[in-house]
């Protein structure tokens, strides 16, 4: 006898839902508006009053790059971006590199536009992925995982920073060291909190009890059937598979992907003649992605640039010239991947879609089984291709 499973069909509310596409109401183009508000005005004025300077000597120190350079760094940018195709592929088998990287630059693009744009990037993804045949549940496992793996990794940053600081550097600023310590502190507990759940599928039904009687207020929340502990649970076994076997690449993208931002962050830095011992530069950097997760404005855009270029010009460094580095570091990480974005997007669009109105997801999967997961993330082979835009 056939299982739904395997021909693909499965009972509707059995499948995980999409992630809700961004709604036009009035708190929301208010949020938008005093993001990008509060994101001019920490740049245009935060950031050269705390770094003591002026843009028109910052803007005279970043005149002085050479184009040739400033190619070599947008090269060494898209690097990185490629690089960590490989947490994407890792997350989700059968994905090719170059979609991983469409999928990439084009969530990051729309990531960068809003002021807490993660869940209009997740959306813009689970698009993407979805127009390529790709069932729900491998998106929604492959978003958990690597949203999982990115916050560690961010917040991982500080506890290397730290510890080089201690061992091999002089006093710190206490503010600034108990600001990376509140994120060292908070990596360390994800990374438990995390671990914890896919060792014990009792510890991962408390903890979904607890996340349903903290968010029951949410209708979203209140109202899911099956209820959201029954969702962790099932995530978790399609987690599980997907970590086993892609740990290694996912680890790999992700060490990639911020050593070729550290890379980029140095040369930022040595281009406009800011030079520190390894121990400090790596210190600045990982503040600087730390102070990306305050999503006030887009990106952390202007939080994490006044707070490195303070961090630097109290270290002794030319106040020009650090937050011209820390500004031309800010135009390849956040400014410049807009732009690709649109580029993503457009070969998005003219490329081969596929009729996801023929495929569902299989059944959730027995946290014994072992092959699930693969036939789950591979596109629906009965698919037909279309050649079309959508």
């Amino acid at each position: 006898m056939t299982s739904s499973a395997e021909v693909g069909v499965s009972d509707p509310a059995a499948e995980p839902a999409a992630p809700p596409k961004p709604t036009f109401t009035w708190a929301r183009l208010l949020q938008v508006v005093g993001g990008l508000g509060l994101a001019v005005f920490l740049l245009g004025w935060a950031l050269p009053y705390f770094a003591h300077t002026t843009w028109s000597d910052v803007w005279a120190v970043l005149q002085g790059i050479p184009a040739t350079t400033a190619f070599g760094l947008f090269l060494l940018m898209v690097l990185g971006l490629w690089l960590y195709t490989f947490t994407i592929t890792g997350s989700l088998p059968h994905l090719p590199h170059v979609k991983a990287f469409i999928v990439n630059v084009s969530g990051s693009a729309v990531g960068n536009l809003l002021p807490a744009g993660g869940a209009a990037g997740a959306a813009a993804t689970y698009k993407q992925l979805r127009s390529w045949g790709f069932t729900r549940r491998a998106i929604s496992t492959s978003l958990i995982v690597t949203g999982v793996w990115n916050i560690m990794a961010r917040l991982l940053l500080p506890i290397i920073g730290i510890g080089l600081m201690i061992f091999f550097a002089a006093d710190l600023n206490p503010a600034v060291m108990r600001a990376a310590a509140v994120g060292a502190v908070g990596g360390i507990a994800v990374l438990a909190v995390f671990i914890t759940m896919l060792a014990s599928e009792r510890a991962c039904h408390k903890i979904g009890l607890w996340l349903e009687w903290s968010f029951g207020f949410v209708p979203f929340v209140r109202d899911s059937d099956p209820s959201l502990s029954q969702h962790i649970l099932d995530q978790r076994h399609q987690t599980i598979a997907v970590v086993r076997h892609g740990w290694l690449s996912m680890t790999f993208g992700m060490v990639g992907f911020f050593g070729m931002n550290y890379l980029l962050f140095w040369f930022c830095q040595n281009t406009v003649g800011v030079q520190f011992p390894f121990p400090y530069m790596f210190f600045a950097f990982a503040l600087s992605r730390l102070l990306t997760s305050v999503t006030v404005t887009p990106g952390g855009v202007g939080v994490s640039e006044t707070g490195v270029a303070a961090l630097l010009v109290g270290w002794g460094a030319n106040p020009a010239q650090a937050t011209a580095g820390v500004v031309l570091y800010s135009l390849y990480v956040h400014f410049l991947e807009v732009p690709l974005g649109a580029l993503g997007w457009l070969a998005w669009w003219l490329g081969p879609k596929v009729d996801t109105t023929r495929t569902t997801d299989p059944a959730p999967a027995d946290a014994t089984s072992t092959g699930s997961t693969q036939a789950q993330s591979q596109p629906a082979s009965s698919s037909v291709t279309k050649g079309t835009k959508t």
